[in-house]
């Protein structure tokens, strides 16, 4: 035994990097909506990098932790807490157990990941842990976690021990420990822009001009109506210069469409395979955790880039994760 869910919160579930290779036959990919932050907090743990997380959304949950374990909280700020005492994220925090995992009100983001060294013992499912809500399939039973519900892990890894072993050498009588040390906030990804950098989808010179000013010009609002699909955002109608009809076409995670009432949908973790409306923009690769920590009820806008500026922050983004892993061998 692991963990033992004690107040689900929101929507508590466990994520890994995705469902890969399966969009072909209809299966949704699903996965964490922030997955470099679900990386780090593997890599702080000492597992690789695609192992399952549970990720947290907006009102965490309380969780009791039924052995000692050496943990990570990464991405939004969810104000964590163990027994009643505030712990800092992006570091090592190892909880004895008993201990008693909960969250408080978001200070920046809305998504938070906990891993936990040896990872959670979560069968595959089509060669991935995550669970599809809609599909009812991996993480604990394809559904969000609940109360009661309890989640193995395996042993902690070799690294994790390693980090164990330190920590504890620092061991008081407190409850839990923590690493002095984190990673240095530029190699994080930041959540405190809603511009997100956007290019131009196949579907964007179907619109007026006007629309596609207005598309990179104005704020939208993220609704309530949005989930971990899409975001539907509300703005200004963004029209077609004519009437036009779309075979279903494919659509990724951060595919911009927008459906015959004008306002645009931001296709997310669980998007579907195929989409038929128009699509006006895609979101450059690097912004996908800035994305994904913009919560309901907040507004976001949208940056005009090249293919070749999207690339290149893709790129930018996929060297300070290798920053990241070899300072922490160093570190270990």
């Amino acid at each position: 035994m692991s963990i033992k869910v004690i107040r689900p919160g929101l929507l508590t579930t466990i994520q890994d990097i995705g469902r890969h290779g399966y969009q072909k036959d209809g299966m949704i990919v699903s996965g964490a909506m922030d997955k470099v932050a679900l990386r780090i907090a593997n890599l702080l743990v000492g597992n690789q990098e695609n192992q399952p997380a549970i990720e947290i959304t907006l009102m965490g949950p309380k969780i009791e932790f039924q052995q000692d374990a050496l943990i990570a909280l990464t991405g939004g700020d969810l104000s964590p807490t163990v027994n009643d005492e505030a712990v800092k994220m992006w570091r090592p925090l190892y909880v004895k157990k008993g201990s008693v995992l909960q969250f408080g009100v978001p200070t920046l983001g809305c998504r938070s990941y906990l891993s936990v060294s040896g990872a959670f013992n979560i069968p595959a499912v089509m060669g991935s842990t995550s669970t599809s809500l809609r599909a009812r399939i991996g993480g604990l039973n394809g559904k969000a976690l609940q109360s009661g519900d309890e989640v193995l892990s395996h042993p902690p890894t070799e690294t994790g021990e390693a980090i164990i072993k330190k920590l504890v050498k620092k061991q008081t009588d407190r409850s839990f420990q923590q690493a002095f040390w984190t990673i240095h906030p530029k190699l994080l990804p930041s959540y405190e822009t809603p511009i997100i950098r956007t290019m131009k989808g196949a579907e964007f010179d179907w619109f007026t001009k006007e629309s596609q000013q207005h598309f990179f010009q104005q704020e939208f609002d993220v609704t309530p109506q949005s989930d971990r699909m899409g975001y539907r955002l509300k703005g200004k109608k963004l029209v077609l210069g004519q009437e036009k009809e779309l075979l279903s076409s494919a659509v990724t995670f951060g595919t911009i469409q927008v459906p015959k009432e004008g306002q645009p949908i931001v296709l997310l973790a669980d998007h579907q395979t195929t989409g038929g409306y128009p699509r006006i923009g895609q979101v450059a690769t690097a912004d996908f955790s800035a994305l994904a920590q913009i919560s309901p009820g907040k507004k976001v806008s949208f940056q005009a880039i090249s293919l070749d500026e999207a690339q290149h922050l893709y790129m930018e983004q996929e060297k300070k994760i290798n920053h990241i892993k070899r300072a922490l061998r160093m570190k270990i």
